[in-house]
């Protein structure tokens, strides 16, 4: 028996050097399993591509799940000889990264970017991403996750570049990438635009304001958008204003003096909501501005896009939000508009990177339209193309239950804004030149040429990025043999951003689906079931955990209650209870090594294991890692070790059928606790193959 087993077993001492023994092999590499005949040159794929955390940023608990989950299906797909390809990458998260680097200068030099320069700033930025970006390979390596490193993918490097201007310039030409003023979600503070799924919504305390409107009495918690209502609107239906009628006008007093408003009746009123009547601010607020559009409405602008009131707004002109709203208010209060005023909690939109609140506003931006008829593919358009897949089985949504929820999120999508206002990320390839304008890879030939100073949305090169990680537009062997992925993993809060994203750029480019699976994980919280937050002082590191347990008993807590699409909760006493899981393994094998190889196999025993090992199977081919782990967790601790092995105990007939148990079972256990049960294999079977690659037992 191996010294080692003598000590207690040591996760610091042994995942470091284990990881590095996995990374030197090339194992990792589909290609050198073949090369080394662990996988068949012939066999089914099995692909995965990492979702693309922060290139400067750091593993939390919910990422941690992301990467142990992948793993774990990854590890398994291996072992059953499948060519298995998992695809490392890094996104450049352009928004935060920018102003990260922007705080930085303004602190160390007093040099706003407009003051650096746009070539400066990014030069700067690059240099900042390089410094930074070990960080998250690091941890990913700390993980244990058996990514193939040799091609590993940067959102913004050369090759994902081509990818983008590829797909961006084929989009225009088509016609589905069009320049137009609609409603977007505008971040003062960070003055550009930023996706839904940049958006964090926080619960804020506010008034609901009662207001007097000519005959009518409206709500409203913002009054400060108020000063261009010229439109009231009402359902058609609604008996209590059956006298008015559409396209009525009404002449009232208002915060500013008399306007003249207009009766609008429509069908999307909600009758049952305050008075059933609401006056519209068409620029600042998305249901407004398709009203406006419905109906052919004017539209104003009443708050600027650094979060201040136009001259609209009268001797309030100028003043931020905040501080005019208490005076808007005391002045309507002194008119006699303010009817009533109550409580009131609602979610208010913030920007994910800055904090600023988002204000919607009209602007003139980049867009993919999702309505229009696409010819080259049967004239479906891209909302068509994303819903198709998913409602047809092509792609199956793991829980399926979230099949409506996407269906609903596609059927009210809107067209995608895509251009940014900053400086760090894929400049929009349009050039213009008085009314001329040019999209193309390149500069055109010609004097007098401007490039449009937009940034690409980073869900625009992220959309691709099934495809793109595997080397198109050009037709690769590994597009060939790779895509579709088998499989999307990632957390069910951005089911509507990412994944459909990725099935239209798939669908749209290649004319194929970009995954056959798509698994939802839920939310890691805490013991209490809060969400995890630095904020609320609940944070749980899992980098710090698995310094102190073991990286094993990280992965096996978070994998364990973790059923798809459900939340899960995370504490350090069930962290711990897993790293002394681990050191029952090792008190396993120490028992068993120390035993003798003889007897012939127990068949009832054998025949328990093995049903075991197709029951472990089933749930892991049908993504229920959580009982599966549950399962092997239950044989090794209370069947093993607390009955097989305390009846063997003096009876050396056991010996062969208790050293059959402990191969299968550290097969059982590798794709769930990697580290531990390379480290046992590898004392056992040195001379043979790695754990990582050798064969799963059924």
């Amino acid at each position: 028996m191996d010294a080692k087993f003598l000590k207690p077993y040591s996760p610091a001492e042994t995942e470091g050097r284990i990881y590095k023994l996995w990374e030197e092999s090339g194992l990792f590499n589909p290609d050198k399993c073949i090369e080394d005949g662990v996988a068949d040159a012939h066999a089914d794929t099995f692909s995965v591509v990492l979702p693309p955390p922060n290139v400067t940023g750091t593993l939390h608990m919910g990422s941690a799940l992301m990467l142990a989950i992948q793993d774990t299906l990854v590890r398994f797909s291996r072992m059953r000889g499948k060519r298995t390809l998992w695809i490392p990458g890094t996104d450049s998260a352009a928004i935060a990264t920018q102003a990260k680097v922007e705080k930085d200068i303004q602190k160390s030099e007093g040099k706003s970017h407009h003051k650096l320069g746009r070539e400066e700033l990014l030069k700067r930025i690059d240099t900042f991403v390089e410094e930074n970006k070990s960080t998250i390979l690091s941890q990913i390596r700390g993980m244990g996750a058996s990514v193939d490193w040799s091609r590993y993918a940067y959102t913004m490097d050369e090759r994902r570049y081509d990818a983008v201007m590829e797909a961006f310039i084929r989009m225009y030409d088509a016609g589905l990438i069009y320049r137009g003023s609609r409603i977007v979600n505008w971040d003062p503070r960070g003055q550009t635009t930023i996706s839904d799924d940049e958006i964090v919504y926080e619960e804020e305390k506010a008034t609901l304001y009662y207001l007097r409107y000519g005959p009518f009495t409206i709500t409203t918690a913002r009054p400060e958008t108020k000063f261009g209502d010229k439109y009231v609107v009402m359902h058609p239906d609604d008996e209590r204003y059956k006298d008015f009628k559409h396209q009525d006008t009404i002449e009232l007093e208002w915060i500013n003096g008399p306007v003249k408003a207009t009766v609008i009746k429509d069908v999307n009123i909600d009758m049952a909501f305050g008075t059933g009547v609401m006056t519209i601010t068409p620029w600042h607020d998305q249901v407004d501005f398709e009203m406006a559009e419905r109906h052919d409405l004017d539209k104003e602008q009443i708050i600027d896009q650094f979060g201040k009131l136009l001259p609209v707004a009268g001797e309030f002109s100028g003043m931020k939000i905040a501080e005019a709203r208490p005076k808007i208010v005391e002045k309507m209060r002194a008119k006699g508009l303010v009817a009533k005023e109550e409580p009131y909690v609602h979610n208010i939109a913030t920007a994910e990177r800055t904090g600023g609140r988002i204000e919607p506003q009209i602007m003139k931006q980049w867009f993919i339209n999702v309505n229009k008829p696409v010819a080259t593919r049967g004239n479906n358009t891209l909302k068509e193309l994303m819903r198709e897949p998913v409602e047809k089985a092509a792609i199956e949504i793991i829980p399926e239950y979230l099949d409506k929820t996407y269906f609903n999120w596609i059927d009210n999508l809107r067209d995608w804004c895509i251009s940014r206002q900053i400086w760090f990320g894929h400049r929009i390839p349009v050039w213009y030149k008085g009314e001329e304008i040019y999209c193309g890879n390149g500069k055109p030939v010609g004097e007098g040429w401007e490039q449009d100073s937009d940034v690409l949305d980073t869900w625009f090169s992220s959309a691709l990025w099934t495809f793109s990680t595997l080397g198109w537009p050009e037709e690769t062997a590994d597009l060939k043999t790779y895509h579709p992925t088998a499989l999307l993993e990632t957390g069910y809060d951005i089911i509507f951003f990412w994944v459909a994203r990725m099935i239209l750029m798939s669908q749209f480019h290649l004319g194929e689906v970009p995954f056959r699976t798509v698994y939802l994980h839920g939310l890691v919280r805490d013991k209490e079931g809060k969400k995890i937050s630095k904020s609320l002082g609940n944070n749980i590191d899992p980098l710090d955990m698995g310094l102190k347990y073991g990286m094993d008993a990280v992965r096996f807590a978070l994998i364990s209650g973790q059923a798809p699409g459900t939340d899960s909760r995370i504490s350090e006493d069930k962290i711990r209870g897993y790293k002394n899981f681990a050191n029952k393994l090792w008190n396993i094998t120490r028992f068993i090594l120390s035993q003798e190889k003889t007897g012939e196999l127990k068949q009832e025993l054998i025949d328990e294991l093995q049903a075991l090992m197709l029951d472990i199977t089933k749930d892991i081919e049908e993504y229920r890692l959580h009982l599966a782990a549950e399962k092997i967790y239950h044989y090794v601790w209370h069947r093993l070790a607390d009955e097989i092995i305390e009846e063997s105990k003096g009876k050396p007939e056991y010996g062969a059928t208790l050293y059959y148990i402990l191969e299968n079972v550290l097969k059982l256990l590798h794709p769930f606790m990697p580290f531990v049960t390379e480290e046992i294999w590898q004392s056992i079977y040195n001379e043979e193959r790695m754990l990582m690659v050798s064969k799963w037992p059924i």
